[in-house]
């Protein structure tokens, strides 16, 4: 026990020490943590080993909500063809792929098997692509479609993976039976997912404590996973149906105190499980390598290039083709100029291809093939090999091919935007103040002052939005007068929170009385837009 705790210890030290790392040198921490549990894995000394039920029942669950939460129920629905598409007609096409491509280069492995690995290495994990796409600026558009697939295309993979190993279990394969098991899968998942979305709201409904409210937050992705497997639906699905939905609807249902917890709780749960997933992928090396001994080099070669190889070139195939289709079949990933989504630019078609790493839902998936089948070793190190190439090569290259690319429509756009709101959202308070004050005269001294702070307030957004508004080069312009305010604020924090650490150095105030001013100035000092979200 006191190994199994020194060697967690160590690891998230080494978790830190990757962010920290990734923040100085601009490199994606996920590819750092990955390269630095390769070279502990071949350490001597305890290693830990990939158990694919604990990744898919304690792991997944919580990563998949936490994304889900955060992502936009309204931008996905207005995406769904192309999500769609990505989610499922592409997850289908790599498995596919990968499956004749292997079988007919080794024929030791029969075409379900190969199959089941194709559907393995087919869905991409997001997690890495988008640490790095949202640094280097990857336009909002982009980002949902890879959260949207990252969200959606495990429950395709998994289930397809479910019906190869089944169909070589038994010698044989039913597509009508696939298909029924899949459709199975997919509904089950969906009214799983909004049963416990719907039976949390509820509850939510009685509860005040926003410390009760996180706890019903943690356990609801378990919950949902849970409920959905038991049921021969799909977990992931369900996971990721309840975080959108409950996203989408927590600022009605969630109070402020609630929120604010959540957000802080969610952000270290992803933070934690994040680092130990990519530095569980890095040590699985060596017990991968160490299967391959009874396989002909050529073999080897022949297994890892084919897999590979399609994974790479069946992702910008299947968009530079659903791209391109014709008429009303064009919007699958074309986009529909009348809901305001254009078709996308060889720009954005390019980024999005590089946004196709995998993660360790490939690896979980690989892993839980049974050990009795034939060639399972050499399987396993092409489904590394596949993590390994696009998570640690697009990885490193992926912000760098951004910054080539200067995708229009980021930073600029968006900033107009979330001014636009602040300046409607102050007009809102304005009207509210307007009829307090008419409803009760006598509230005018009380209310005046907020008026004019309110009114202080709107001429500033509403000023950045008419520069914003005249720019054309998509450069977000820097207002130093702006951020100088910013800092002066920030520095009268400080002296506030020292002035309140002297009386309570000298004994003047307690320390319980001591924790609600400085919360109270925490608080403050937190809704201070920093300079990229001005």
């Amino acid at each position: 026990m006191t190994a199994v705790i020194a060697l967690a210890l160590a690891e998230l030290i080494v978790v830190m020490a990757a962010h920290v790392v990734a923040q100085r040198s601009g490199l994606p921490a996920a590819v750092l943590l990955v390269l630095a549990g390769i070279g502990y894995g071949f350490l001597p000394g305890p290693n830990l080993r990939l158990d694919p039920q604990f990744v898919l029942y304690l792991v997944i669950p919580p990563l998949l909500y936490g994304a889900a939460l955060q992502s936009s129920l309204t931008a996905l629905r207005n995406n769904a063809r192309a999500v769609i598409s990505l989610s499922v007609g592409l997850v289908l096409a790599t498995a596919l792929a990968v499956g004749f491509g292997l079988s007919a280069v080794v024929a030791t492995v029969p075409l379900s098997l190969a199959i089941a690995i194709g559907a393995a290495v087919a869905p991409p994990d997001p997690v890495a692509a988008l640490s790095v796409g949202r640094r280097a600026g990857l336009p909002p558009r982009l980002t949902t479609l890879v959260e949207g697939e990252g969200l959606l295309n495990d429950a395709t993979a998994l289930t397809l993976l479910q019906v190869a190993v089944a169909a070589f279990v038994s010698g044989s394969v039913s597509v009508g039976l696939a298909f029924g098991q899949f459709l199975l899968a997919v509904v089950g998942g969906v009214i799983c997912g909004m049963v416990v979305a719907l039976l949390i709201t509820g509850i939510r409904r009685v509860i005040i404590d926003p410390l009760t409210d996180n706890v019903l937050s943690l356990g609801t992705p378990f919950a949902a996973y849970l409920a959905a497997e038991t049921t021969h639906g799909s977990g992931v699905l369900a996971v990721v149906v309840a975080g959108l939905w409950l996203g989408h609807h927590n600022p009605s249902q969630q109070s402020g105190r609630a929120r604010l917890q959540t957000r802080a709780v969610w952000r270290l749960v992803e933070y934690v499980l994040e680092g130990y997933v990519f530095l569980l992928i890095g040590q699985q090396l060596p017990a991968v390598i160490r299967g391959l001994g009874s396989y002909p080099t050529t073999t080897l070669v022949a297994a890892s290039a084919m897999t590979v190889g399609a994974v790479l070139l069946v992702r910008p195939l299947w968009l530079w083709a659903t791209a391109h289709l014709p008429g009303r079949l064009h919007a699958r990933l074309g986009g529909d100029p009348q809901a305001g989504n254009p078709p996308l630019s060889g720009r954005e078609l390019l980024a999005l291809t590089w946004a196709g790493t995998r993660g360790v839902i490939t690896l979980a998936a690989a892993f839980s093939l049974p050990a009795t089948v034939p060639s399972r070793n050499l399987l396993l190190f092409c489904a590394y090999l596949v993590v390994l190439v696009t998570l640690v090569g697009q990885g490193l290259t992926f912000a760098p091919l951004l910054r080539l690319l200067r995708l229009p429509g980021s930073d600029v756009t968006r900033a107009l935007t979330r001014n636009e709101a602040r300046a409607a959202a102050v007009q809102a308070a304005l009207q509210r103040l307007k009829e307090l004050r008419d409803a009760d005269p006598e509230l005018r001294e009380v209310l005046d002052p907020l008026r004019r702070a309110a009114e202080s307030r709107q001429r500033r957004y509403t000023d950045r939005v008419a520069m914003l508004s005249g720019i054309e080069d998509e450069t977000l312009p820097v207002d130093e007068r702006y951020r100088a305010a910013l800092r002066a604020r920030r520095e009268m924090i400080a002296a506030e929170r020292d002035e309140l650490l002297t009386w309570r150095d000298t004994g003047q105030l307690s320390d319980a009385d001591l924790r609600v001013l400085e919360s109270e100035l925490d608080h403050e000092e937190s809704i201070l837009p920093t300079p990229h979200r001005e």
